[in-house]
């Protein structure tokens, strides 16, 4: 029998801490703002929109680090059953492979399992995001100039978990009664994404027949 989303989607089992926006700041206000608009039932091309008078950084940092959290979720239910045993490399199919490479370790492209890529991955992004240099909190700091291809090489990778889960573990969702929630918030990512070019066309290709048909 199908779990309630309160079971599973429980925040106690977030893959990683969830990234907090301080009370009484600008960035806190605009993600109040975007999460009363997700709620309201508006449609999600509609949610993803900039808001009128806002600034387009704050609203992909906003973004940006609420998709860290929410993607967090959705692997933190699946991640007992992606295993170095199931999961010998992250790919989405057989014809999808990913390879993991930063700035310090891993310096080439490297194979690894997928729960390796995920724990290297989440460090990876939660390492940028509570760096001020790269996600500045203060009002009147600025955005650095590299902040618009930072936001992209992070939804990038995060969209690779969704490969990951739709190909590879969706049966486990769909046990888990959770199909509905997960396709939600796929859709949500796909559309802001789109909305503002944040994803290459090429990165969006394992998943393009299924998009078609939830997304269009």
């Amino acid at each position: 029998m199908a779990l309630c989303l309160k079971q599973v989607f429980n925040k106690d089992r977030t893959f990683r801490p969830r990234k907090r926006f301080e009370p009484g700041t600008q960035r806190f206000e605009l993600y109040k703002k975007a999460q009363a608009s997700l709620k309201s039932g508006v449609d999600l091309k509609t949610v993803v929109q900039l808001p009128a008078g806002e600034n387009l950084n704050d609203w992909i940092a906003v973004n940006t680090v609420d998709f860290f959290n929410r993607i967090n979720l959705i692997y933190g239910t699946i991640c007992d059953f992606c295993t170095a045993r199931t999961c010998p490399i992250m790919s989405g199919g057989l014809k999808y492979e990913y390879r993991w490479q930063d700035e310090h370790k891993y310096k080439r492209p490297t194979k690894v399992t997928a729960p390796q890529y995920m724990h290297l991955l989440m460090d990876w992004i939660e390492t940028l995001i509570n760096d001020e240099m790269n996600f500045p909190t203060r009002v009147g700091v600025p955005f650095p100039r590299n902040f618009m291809q930072l936001c992209k090489k992070i939804l990038t990778r995060l969209f690779r978990v969704f490969v990951h889960v739709y190909i590879h573990h969706f049966d486990r969702i769909t046990t888990m009664g959770a199909e509905a929630h997960v396709n939600t918030c796929y859709k949500h990512f796909y559309y802001f994404v789109t909305e503002f070019d944040l994803i290459d066309e090429r990165e969006l290709e394992p998943l393009k027949i299924m998009t078609e048909k939830i997304c269009h």
